[in-house]
């Protein structure tokens, strides 16, 4: 059986890290378990990543986890943009 819509929205936890990329933070995600979590269609995935980042980016203090941040949320936007 197919589910075509969960019974939550996709829930997802941002952290930042210390792990060294071409940037020198990056953020990270972590799924919250729910109900049916394979069933996840990519845009939904996104949209669950910008979300946790949002809400991220609410708490943060430090300016380079800010700016991390803030670049990871604008390239799921545009990701989001060339998907449709």
């Amino acid at each position: 059986m197919n589910i075509s819509e969960t019974e939550a929205p996709v829930r997802l936890i941002a952290k930042t890290c210390g792990c060294r990329d071409k940037r020198k933070n990056k953020v990270t995600y972590s799924i919250v378990d729910s109900y049916h979590n394979l069933c996840l269609d990519k845009k939904d995935i996104i949209y669950a990543e910008i979300a946790a980042s949002d809400t991220l980016l609410k708490d943060v203090s430090h300016e380079e986890d800010k700016k991390a941040i803030e670049l990871e949320i604008a390239e799921l936007k545009m990701t989001l943009d060339l998907m449709t």
